[in-house]
């Protein structure tokens, strides 16, 4: 169990990284997407550093990279790498936030002050009423909390000092990791994997107590851009063929009962837009494309092409483009070949006092792309619940335990050398 000094030094940091606004923006193509992320990352370097680790650096394009070096005889240790992202959603605000410590949480509805018509209420959140007994961090109501990700970089954060003041725990060269604009999917975008040095890692960006995450959906997004006829609607009859309308069309052909993230759950996949922007003359559609399986996301894909298609039929003066950008693909297939990398994350676990699960996961994380890029890079939780919402929360116990299992996993990887 985790010293009361460190669980102490893990609040404090989780606490202050929560109230640095660092929500990403979907529609900036710089990178960062937003350059307060830089804010944070300003702060992790200056605490990495305090800790008492001496190879730390924050590049141009908003990384953090550091090094516990190995206190290990051994040579042949791997390098593990530990990741966690610095964003928060554009989906809700997380501008001003206000953090409060439920103590001793006994299953009561939890009533945000801010906004009191925000209950977290233990029917609408299934791991509440495991939490019995244990502090609860939200928000206060008005914008997220930022848990997602902000646990995973205090988890990490307090292992990595836990791991410099106990020399007699034993490990390789532990890498670290901390990436912006992982909430808008281009988290690996310009990571530097040989700055990095890792041969494993783990993100740190799951959800429930317990949790290793060897699967992910494969992601897809498509961008639609609809060319339609503009002209004055007083003169329009004939005429005019509206990209608005034209849009709506193919967005209403999406099926009402199926292959939408409202009707699917487990292995299934979906077609989600997510935004309509533009004018009569032109607009663009954008959708998510999911699906476990690769050849799954083509079939979703043509499926709505062809919608596009038999929509334009009707307006032979306009037109459309059809644009796939690649975002993730399912990390199994990878981790499938290092079975180890996962077998150690569940011992880890285990070591920890908590019950494994061993479980595939309706999203994606850094470590999808990560480890296509090279890296094998399963999710272990860190305890964040309610992610993108006013209702987000994490426990201090499950904190804790996400850094119990961060230190084991130097361990272990040291053992097995």
């Amino acid at each position: 169990m985790l010293e009361q000094k460190y669980i102490d030094f893990l609040v404090e940091r989780f606490l202050a990284y929560v109230k640095i606004d660092t929500q990403s923006d979907p529609f900036i193509k710089s990178f960062p997407s937003t350059e307060k992320q830089k804010n944070l990352a300003e702060v992790l370097v200056s605490d990495l550093k305090r800790i008492g680790i001496k190879e730390v650096e924050l590049d141009q394009n908003g990384y953090v990279y550091a090094t516990v070096e190995s206190n290990s005889e051994k040579t042949t240790v791997p390098k593990v790498m530990f990741c966690s992202h610095m964003d928060t959603s554009p989906d809700c605000s997380g501008k001003d936030v206000k953090p409060i410590i439920h103590v001793n949480y006994q299953g009561e509805d939890l009533v945000l002050p801010d906004d009191p018509s925000v209950i977290l209420k233990s029917q609408n959140h299934p791991d509440l009423p495991n939490q019995i007994g244990n502090d609860i961090i939200t928000a206060s109501g008005t914008t997220l909390l930022g848990a997602d990700n902000k646990a995973g970089l205090a988890e990490i954060m307090t292992a990595m000092k836990f791991l410099v003041e106990n020399p007699e725990i034993k490990h390789g060269d532990i890498k670290v990791l901390f990436t912006p604009d992982e909430e808008v999917g281009r988290g690996t975008e310009k990571v530097d994997l040989d700055k990095l040095g890792a041969d494993f890692g783990y993100t740190i960006d799951g959800e429930t107590l317990g949790l290793v995450e060897n699967e992910t959906f494969s992601a897809d997004g498509v961008e639609v851009i609809i060319k339609g006829v503009s002209t004055h609607p007083g003169f329009a009859k004939d005429k005019l063929q509206n990209a608005i309308k034209i849009g709506s069309e193919i967005i209403a052909k999406l099926p009402k009962n199926e292959l939408s993230p409202e009707t699917t759950s487990g292995k299934e996949g979906f077609i989600h837009p997510t935004d309509f922007v533009g004018g009569q003359e032109e607009c663009s559609l954008h959708f998510i494309i999911r699906d476990f399986e690769t050849d799954g996301l083509k079939q979703k894909e043509d499926f709505l092409e062809r919608i596009c298609q038999e929509v334009l039929e009707n307006y032979p003066e306009s037109s459309f483009e059809f644009n796939v950008t690649e975002q993730y693909r399912n990390m199994k297939e990878v981790l499938d070949v290092h079975p180890e990398v996962s077998e150690n994350a569940v011992e880890a676990v285990r070591r920890a006092g908590v019950s494994p699960k061993l479980q595939s996961i309706r999203g994606g994380t850094d470590g999808s792309r990560l480890s296509f890029m090279g890296l094998p890079c399963p999710n272990i939780f860190a305890g964040e619940h309610a992610f993108h919402s006013k209702e987000e929360w994490v426990s201090v116990q499950d904190m804790s335990k996400a850094v119990e299992v961060i230190i084991n996993l130097a361990q272990i990887w040291e053992e097995k050398a």
